[in-house]
């Protein structure tokens, strides 16, 4: 039986091609949206060219994946207005242009984040300042094509002003109504709590993988303790952990892919996580499924952890693991992968 995706308080209809089957939600904190397990990390479809770009994209690739997961019961995007300066929302917004409103997927974007289109290779200012916040938000909300963002998160604690200003400027546009919920990204549990004391953060989004584990240690309890919806990025690891990229890919990365200047995708690093990647395929082929899914329900199985950001860049890459959205591991499963974890020597953090 088919199932359609709908939006709170809307009328019901169909997606012209309707998800082949639904996803199981949880509650993202306090914000009244129920959210499926993954999300569309929309980072890599704004292209490349820019100074956090993934090489060059092909646009009808990043809207037939956005279709895709859409189809495939996806009920959330995650973008920012620095992914590829503006580009990656515009690609949002042409994918969503067709779907009714009913059936859209909530829009999750990003500000502070502020490039010079001039000098695009530069990196971006941490700009958080209430003026060019509010500017961010129009902008964004141009570009997407809509008239209230779902989650308006700010991507990385300012270098011009105080958290207290900009914190106090997101909650001030969600009074208005432009904004649904705000939240804060890459902000460790100092910055939570002073702002908490401003007002309620709904939602926070850190890095979170196998590999980047030192979240689950600081960050995650005090989320669960504030009530706090978490949604992870990077759970694949930027591709380290699909079970398909190798040392020799590794080289063969564009120079405009920012990939090729970390040091988790050369030398000792990278061969550490790609052990890890294969450790992880016993557990993939007990469950039937891609070592992508497991790496990402890894994730999913902390307590506290609402859902996963999961970035694809055509509609293939969206079925290698999309199977993350209903798998549950094991305890066996989860001790196989702790023990994997310390044996490969990848990363730093807690391994349960």
């Amino acid at each position: 039986m088919s199932t359609t995706l709908t939006r709170p308080n809307l009328p019901n209809r169909k997606l012209s091609s309707p998800p082949t089957r639904p996803l199981p939600t949880r509650p993202l904190g306090t914000t009244g949206m129920e959210i499926t397990r993954v999300g569309f990390g929309a980072w890599a479809i704004g292209g490349g060219a820019w100074s956090f770009g993934w090489g060059s994209q092909e646009d009808a690739n990043s809207l037939a994946a956005i279709r895709h997961a859409v189809e495939r019961g996806v009920n959330w995007i995650d973008t920012a207005a620095a992914y590829g300066i503006g580009h990656s929302e515009e690609m949002v917004a042409r994918a969503l242009k067709n779907i009714p409103r009913s059936d859209r997927p909530y829009v999750f974007t990003k500000g502070g984040l502020v490039s010079d289109p001039a000098n695009p290779m530069e990196k971006p200012r941490r700009i958080g300042s209430a003026n060019s916040l509010r500017q961010e938000v129009e902008g964004s909300l141009k570009r997407l094509g809509i008239d209230r963002i779902d989650l308006y998160q700010m991507h990385w604690p300012a270098e011009d002003v105080r958290l207290e200003e900009y914190w106090s400027t997101l909650l001030e546009l969600k009074e208005q109504g432009k904004l649904r919920a705000v939240g804060l990204s890459n902000h460790g549990t100092a910055q939570l709590e002073l702002a908490e004391s401003i007002g309620h953060v709904d939602t926070l989004q850190p890095p979170f993988s196998a590999i980047k584990r030192g979240f689950a240690a600081s960050e995650l309890p005090w989320c669960v303790a504030h009530n706090t919806g978490v949604i992870v990025y990077s759970p694949m690891q930027s591709g380290l952990l699909t079970g398909k990229f190798t040392e020799a890919r590794a080289t063969q990365l564009a120079a405009d892919d920012w990939r090729s200047r970390s040091a988790d995708f050369t030398g000792q690093g990278l061969r550490r996580n790609l052990h890890l990647a294969a450790a992880l395929q016993p557990v993939a082929n007990r469950h039937g499924t891609s070592v992508a899914a497991v790496a990402i329900a890894w994730t999913l199985g902390f307590r506290g952890v609402t859902a996963a950001i999961v970035g694809a860049r055509s509609a293939d890459q969206v079925d290698g693991w999309i199977e993350a959205a209903t798998l549950t591991l094991q305890a066996r499963d989860m001790e196989e992968i702790a023990q994997a974890i310390a044996m490969s020597g990848a990363g730093e953090g807690p391994t349960r």
